[in-house]
């Protein structure tokens, strides 16, 4: 597709970010997005829930405040209605909790279920915190603990941990407002959340943009309990292979690390959390204050890859 050639554009599909930014005038812009999939729990009100805090991440990753939405579903023409009330009320609580007003939506007849939103925020036009915003010298801190992909896909087999699922679904359920809010009082200087493409895959999106090399000391990154057992066990959902053979040429890895942790390390992620570049002095604050962030890693100058593992 060729790039939109306009001033109010102020982030498209090029730089792949989050959401894309409209400015309509010196002080407001809005930020828009839309995401749905299948189900991923075996509960459709939680699954609505959590299909709506998906689609909210990404307002949250550009400092946005989430207005309103639009919702997408895709549900059987003969389905019972009762499971379908399930999936959209549970959509419609999240979003009331985000304060993001549900102004309707669009439906269609499929034999596979799908569910989420199209979401629309505002933001300065100033204040927008875009995937290319990463400098050298800044400090990588990262908002929550990754593994929701295999945790799913060992709960699809019959071979997934309860304590394990219940964290999964817990970080999934909690939205990314308070991170944003969070980050929005320091001098933040790029942020993208860690969804489908993995936290590599969105850490590989960043380095792109802001043309730098991250540098992430993998001990540091936190793990949902039963994560790696999952991996290790073979639980690995499709999205993870393709992540991983998409991503690796960027990446620069020890021959020592890990096997399971680098599998998860390219997970695709559900209402992940954000990952966020910043000051060193920031970052450590921005830790002390939000429970669950954690500094990750750092920020270099260019180098042959975009990634750095330790």
């Amino acid at each position: 597709m060729p790039r939109v050639e306009n001033p109010n554009v102020l982030v498209g599909f090029d730089t792949a970010d989050d959401a894309g930014v409209y400015r309509l005038s010196a002080d407001l812009a809005l930020v828009q997005t839309v995401d749905f999939f299948t189900p991923i729990v075996d509960d459709p009100f939680t699954f609505g829930a959590i299909a709506a805090a998906n689609s909210l991440s990404d307002v949250y990753a550009m400092g946005g405040k989430p207005i309103s939405c639009l919702s997408v579903v895709a549900y059987p023409a003969n389905g019972d209605p009762d499971l379908l009330e399930a999936i959209m009320r549970g959509g419609f609580e999240k979003m009331r909790e985000a304060q993001c007003a549900v102004l309707g939506g669009h439906s269609v007849a499929d034999s596979e279920i799908k569910f989420g939103y199209a979401v629309t925020g505002t933001i300065h036009p100033d204040r927008v915190k875009a995937n290319s915003g990463a400098r050298p010298g800044d400090a990588l801190v990262f908002t929550k603990a990754i593994g929701t992909g295999v945790i799913g896909t060992a709960l699809k087999r019959g071979i997934a941990r309860d304590d394990s699922v219940g964290a999964s679904i817990a970080s999934m359920l909690e939205l990314n407002r308070a991170a944003c809010d969070a980050m929005l009082d320091f001098d933040t200087h790029g942020c993208t959340d860690v969804s489908g493409f993995g936290f590599l895959g969105h850490a590989r999106e960043m380095a792109l943009a802001s043309h730098v090399t991250l540098e992430i000391e993998t001990a540091r990154i936190r793990l949902l309990p039963g994560a790696l057992d999952a991996a290790r066990a073979g639980a690995i959902p499709g999205g993870l292979n393709n992540n991983r053979d998409f991503v690796s040429p960027s990446v620069e890895a020890p021959a020592s690390l890990d096997a399971a942790l680098l599998q998860l390390l390219y997970d695709p992620q559900t209402s992940g959390g954000l990952l966020i570049s910043l000051p060193p002095a920031d970052a450590a604050a921005l830790e002390r204050r939000l429970p669950g962030a954690h500094i990750v890693g750092r920020v270099l100058p260019r180098d042959n890859k975009a990634i750095i593992l330790l």
